[in-house]
């Protein structure tokens, strides 16, 4: 395998959607993701009234790639070997000596093997990878600093509460209901949460289609939402930038799960038809569906025994490890927090910063400093690297977290949005992530600080 990358080498040029081809306004959309949670719990399940109130520095807690072990209430982070770095029991921080007690002296977390092995989800943690879902990681661990107040035991049932609010406020049919408060919300005033594409990532995406490439759109959002997003960020003829749209794909299901489990559907006003389709056999928009059947029609399409494809997302478990596992597709995955570790944001992105009206004067919660969900964070440090201490805390060493290492492990390269790209040639050569380069080797434009540290002080 070259030790580069090129889009130019590639036949089919997929793209997941939301924080992928479509960025967020992270600070305005984990504000609404959390009301939108808490307010059910509040609300619906009779949780305190405290859970909706936040002040801007509780923000430092939210942060990416942690897990929550749903059998004691900890949330932890976890090193490449499934070593535990950092811990936190609810949202109190775990000393050496509590993790030593808790994890042994090897500091074991009992469930890597089958997280580091399948991604899958499990009744006994919950893997916070996406922006998504990643505000209920600071709404969990407040719900068990209130159990622990009220002197209750924790265990995994007040979960069954936080999937109950995350299922009321993202179910397909909560848009067209106007059911829970984040649809709702971001119908009402798009502008706030979503950023419109440049025009960069616009004549690239063109560029792209009249070279003759296939362009995909694969994302679990329903259709209704998917059109809402696309119409903002990329304008009403949106449908003639891809080939091929999914939507409601359920990742990673779809590349997972045989035919028969999830067949391809198609949609009559946003609503899927009850017939599954045996197979695919044209370009369009569809609804679920699996890799294989896909693959066939890109097979067709583009006329090739084998498409090379590329398929560029944000999270680990619903992109890139199933893309790449299964689909043996090349992945590029989007990690923002390389913007918080000292990556310029891209031309382009600054520039349509400033072309958004300022919000309410920024709002706020601005002025009052709440950090955005992928800038570094003091109590969880860096989302590449941290420090690990052994027992007696003397010795120190800089490992690399288990979420980098799984970005060199299933990624063909890292960038932090697809705008930092969008004006290079198609037949420009990335560096790939390989196991025998160095680990700096692979972002592009350049390696996020704590990486290009850690490097220094191993050379």
């Amino acid at each position: 395998m070259s030790e580069y990358f090129s889009l130019s080498d590639c036949d089919v040029i997929g793209f997941d959607l939301d924080h992928t081809l479509c960025r967020y306004h992270l600070k305005e959309t984990s504000r609404l993701i959390y009301e939108s949670f808490a307010r059910y719990l509040v609300e619906q399940k009779g949780y305190e009234k405290d859970l909706l109130n936040l002040t801007p520095a509780t923000w430092d807690f939210c942060f990416k790639g942690l897990v929550v072990d749903l059998e004691d209430g900890n949330l932890v982070k976890l090193a490449e070997d499934g070593t535990v770095l950092r811990a936190t029991h609810g949202t109190i921080d775990l000393s050496t000596e509590e993790i030593l007690k808790h994890y042994g002296p090897k500091r074991e977390w009992k469930h890597f093997n089958s997280l580091n092995t399948s991604f899958t989800r499990s009744a006994k943690y919950y893997f916070y990878d996406n922006y998504f879902d990643l505000p209920g990681a600071l709404l969990c661990g407040r719900v068990v600093d209130m159990m622990h107040k009220r002197g209750n035991e924790v265990n995994s049932d007040f979960w069954k509460d936080m999937l109950a609010a995350i299922d009321h406020n993202y179910n397909t049919s909560a848009f067209k209901e106007d059911a829970g408060t984040y649809f709702p919300s971001v119908k009402r005033d798009p502008s706030r949460y979503l950023q419109p594409c440049s025009e960069s990532v616009k004549t690239w995406l063109r560029s792209m289609k009249n070279a003759g490439k296939v362009l995909l759109l694969i994302t679990s959002s329903h259709s209704d939402y998917c059109r809402l997003v696309c119409e903002h960020i990329l304008g009403k003829d949106f449908e003639e930038l891809f080939d091929v749209i999914i939507t409601n794909a359920l990742k990673p299901g779809f590349f997972s799960l045989v035919p028969q489990q999830r067949p391809f559907r198609t949609l009559v006003n946003d609503v899927e038809e009850s017939e599954g389709l045996p197979s695919l056999d044209k370009p369009g928009w569809y609804s679920q569906g699996n890799w294989p059947h896909l693959h066939e029609l890109l097979k067709t399409m583009t006329g090739k025994p084998d498409p090379k494809v590329v398929y560029f997302g944000d999270s680990m478990r619903s992109d890139m490890f199933p893309a790449s596992h299964f689909g043996k597709w090349e992945t590029v995955m989007i990690v923002e927090e390389m913007e918080g570790e000292g990556v310029p944001k891209s031309d382009a992105a600054m520039s349509n910063e400033a072309q958004v009206e300022p919000l309410e004067k920024k709002g706020k919660f601005e002025e009052q400093g709440m950090k955005s969900p992928s800038a570094v964070s003091n109590q969880w440090g860096s989302y590449f690297v941290d420090i690990h201490k052994s027992g007696g805390g003397d010795e120190e060493s800089q490992k690399l977290t288990w979420c980098c290492h799984c970005i060199h492990k299933y990624s063909t390269m890292a960038i932090p949005s697809v705008e930092h790209i969008a004006d290079l040639p198609l037949d420009y050569k990335f560096p790939r992530f390989s196991p025998d380069k160095p680990c700096t080797t692979g972002y592009y434009p350049r390696p996020p600080n704590s990486l290009l540290k850690r490097c220094e002080s191993l050379s």
